[in-house]
């Protein structure tokens, strides 16, 4: 009897958009490790580098959903490629503005791009992945690709950090806008299928149309998604937002430690995330959305270990391989948890229809997340000898909304 072999995942396309993937969020993991830090190892304001992570957030919200109406209208490729050589001249742009124009505006306007571009880029690549591998691969397909993310938030941090407190803020700002380049001329050479459609409204009009069918679709059809979108948009307030904003002050400022182990640190966490897409990749459809509350459950825990070096008051060392050891458990089943979401979403949404659907899905839950972080930096400014204290409250928060979660995943 013949055997039918299992559909292939690494086709040439998709290979490409992986290998522009690497090349890509390299850069941008540099950028995301770099930008932020000069601004707090130049200006030494908790607040400020809240307040300006909090803001370049809102360009990737606002954009998300823009970029999930191109990536059903247009062809994806054409956005990968457009975005990429536009970063590659952002990039050589803020190269040639350091030391010449005011430095807290330029890094403002800088990251607020970079994120805006992220939150237009994102939705092509998700949507892409169904147009390139066949059904029972788009489970595998995302891990991969949320794999090849977490590996760049793994190396970017490491390299940036090597390079910043070696050479300082331009040869990260080169390497970057290098890797942009290159993964543009890459991304030429990918086919992902794709039909025109007619001319037919303008493009705010289609906003808000898709904006429309994509928020009725979920009212009405997958209710369970948006009581989803809101407990992500929660969790982002709570606990994210202090990882993001929190975790590297206490790293810099209440440990006292150097920019490369700053970069050791998020790398670390970055590996964590890979190990997570790792297990999603070899679990394949014994993962389920039931057993989200647990992983929730879990990331708390360990976000309440977060706290016990400040509290204990371990010595800076110590406490630094503490905090770097829970970050890695807390990435590693948060990644988990954001492709049984992602997954989940691209199976069951009709094609027309996913991008827009994971634009909205990514836009709202992150909406949260800016007045966070903004909250997060004023806390740590106000009480920088309260860290312990304000990291255990976010992590008590956190399980509540674990619990509250079960609910939630009852009927999945």
């Amino acid at each position: 009897m013949k055997t039918t072999s299992p559909p292939k995942l690494f086709r040439r396309d998709f290979t490409l958009v992986a290998i522009g993937q690497i090349i890509s969020l390299f850069g941008n993991a540099i950028l995301r490790f770099a930008l932020p830090l000069y601004l707090l190892r130049q200006t030494g304001s908790a607040a400020l580098f809240g307040l300006v992570s909090a803001c370049s957030f809102l360009p990737m919200i606002a954009l998300s959903f823009l970029g999930g109406v191109l990536a059903d209208r247009v062809n994806k490729r054409n956005i990968m490629v457009a975005l990429d050589f536009f970063t590659a001249l952002l990039v050589l742009s803020v190269y040639l503005g350091l030391g010449r124009l005011p430095l807290v505006p330029l890094i403002l306007v800088a990251l607020m791009l970079l994120y805006g571009i992220s939150g237009t880029y994102q939705p092509a690549v998700q949507a892409s992945i169904p147009a390139l591998v066949e059904g029972e691969q788009v489970l595998r397909g995302g891990a991969v690709i949320n794999q090849i993310s977490s590996l760049s938030g793994l190396l970017g941090p490491i390299v940036g950090g090597m390079f910043f407190g070696a050479f300082g803020i331009f040869p990260i700002l080169a390497i970057s806008a290098a890797c942009f380049f290159a993964s543009a001329v890459m991304e030429l050479f990918i086919h992902i299928p794709f039909t025109p459609r007619e001319k037919g409204p303008g493009v705010l009009s289609i906003v808000r149309a898709d904006l429309r069918d994509s928020s009725r679709y979920i009212r009405r059809e997958k209710p369970l998604l948006a009581k989803v979108i809101l407990l992500v948009a929660a969790i982002n307030l709570v606990m994210t937002s202090v990882m993001t904003v929190g975790l590297p002050v206490v790293v810099v400022d209440t440990l006292g430690m150097s920019d490369r182990m700053l970069g050791l640190f998020q790398g670390i966490g970055a590996l964590g995330g890979l190990c997570g897409g790792l297990f999603v990749a070899a679990a394949g459809n014994r993962l389920t959305l039931r057993h989200s509350p647990r992983l929730l459950l879990l990331c708390s825990a360990f976000a309440g270990g977060l706290a016990l070096p400040l509290l204990l008051g371990l010595s800076p060392v110590a406490g630094f391989w503490l905090i770097t050891a829970f970050s890695f458990f807390i990435m590693a089943l948060a990644t988990v948890f954001s492709v049984q979401m992602m997954a989940a979403v691209q199976l069951e949404t009709p094609p027309q229809l996913v991008g827009k659907v994971i634009a909205l899905m990514i836009a709202l839950s992150m909406c949260a997340q800016p007045l966070g972080q903004a909250i997060y930096g004023a806390l740590f400014e106000q009480f920088p000898a309260g860290g312990g204290v304000i990291l255990l409250a976010a992590a008590i928060l956190s399980a509540g909304l674990s619990l509250l979660s079960r609910r939630i995943f009852a009927d999945a």
